[in-house]
């Protein structure tokens, strides 16, 4: 028995919550990985999972062995890349996380020009919204918009968003321009749902902020639609500054109420802070941060919201 190939098969399927699930994954037959499994558990003279028809459940003495398993391998993998030359020149993969939009607008052009500058690179991007974690989920780098928590975790700045309401000229002209967040109640709203709430909008800073009831007549969970929705004229959405920096340029949309936003989001590129770093990571940082914090000035520029008179 291959104890080696044994371990990886016990973590895909208890990654996977089934045996099925680890078969899909490693591209293998189901007999094979239920036979791996069982002959590890004779191995070791212990039952490590609970069979179920719903999901594998790891027993008591699962559950330390499949740590100490995933220990064992994370520290095989990072041998194996420092043999192969990883920490001495930029090769290898790199998985690199951003929020869907922000990865598509400005994370994954500059990964395209990236790849073609280190031909013994490989990435994966992985565009959510839900953050993933960088150790669990074995992510290289990851984009976040919002304050940051106190971690171990390494951050470089890339530059700041704000959250804008707009609207298109049409509308505006055809219902008024609203001058207070209180105005809003008398207009139409496009709510992106996202991962905030969809009947207030907070507005204001340092303190003052406050939530404004709204009356949403059209919600999407997608910002590309509720700024599609704007843009035809269906009312006043409120996204990130990036997401309508193209359409605000243009003049399709216009941006108000600007002197009640909230304060600026930062925008951050973090990674676990290996020492010393694979050269990979190394070069996508020196190559990529620069990149990304000019897309971003372009996109969301510095200066605050005019003030509040």
């Amino acid at each position: 028995m291959d104890r080696i190939d044994a371990m990886a098969t016990l973590l895909a399927a208890v990654d996977s919550g089934s045996l099925s699930g680890a078969s899909r994954a490693l591209g293998m037959p189901l007999a094979t990985v239920s036979r791996k499994v069982s002959d590890l558990e004779a191995h070791l003279g212990t039952q490590l999972l609970i069979r179920s028809s719903r999901r594998l459940t790891l027993t008591e003495a699962g559950q330390a062995y499949a740590a100490a398993a995933r220990r064992l391998l994370e520290d095989l993998d990072e041998a194996e890349r420092a043999a192969s030359g990883e920490y001495r020149a930029p090769r290898g993969h790199l998985h690199i996380t951003a929020p869907i939009m922000f990865g598509r607008l400005h994370v994954a052009p500059v990964v395209l020009d990236f790849l073609s500058a280190y031909p013994d690179i490989t990435v994966r991007l992985t565009l959510a919204d839900q953050m993933l974690n960088l150790v669990d989920d074995h992510v290289d780098l990851a984009v976040r918009v919002g304050q940051l928590p106190d971690s171990r975790l390494v951050a470089l700045r890339l530059g700041q968003i704000r959250w804008v309401a707009c609207a298109s000229p049409g509308y505006l002209s055809a219902r008024g321009e609203p001058y207070t967040p209180d105005a809003l109640a008398g207009h139409d709203c496009v709510v992106f749902e996202g991962l905030y709430a969809t009947h207030t909008w907070t507005f204001g800073r340092r303190g003052q902020g406050r939530a404004v009831p709204i009356r949403p007549r059209f919600s999407v969970n997608s910002a590309d639609a509720a700024i599609a929705a704007a843009l035809q004229g269906a009312g006043v959405t409120r996204v990130l500054s990036y997401q309508v920096a193209a359409p605000v340029a243009q003049g399709a949309l216009r941006v108000i109420l600007r002197a009640f936003e909230p304060e600026p989001l930062p925008v951050h590129l973090l990674h676990v802070g290996q020492s010393p770093p694979p050269q990979k990571l190394r070069a996508f940082l020196d190559f990529a941060g620069p990149r990304l914090k000019a897309s971003l000035a372009l996109a969301a520029p510095s200066e605050g919201p005019a003030t509040a008179t």
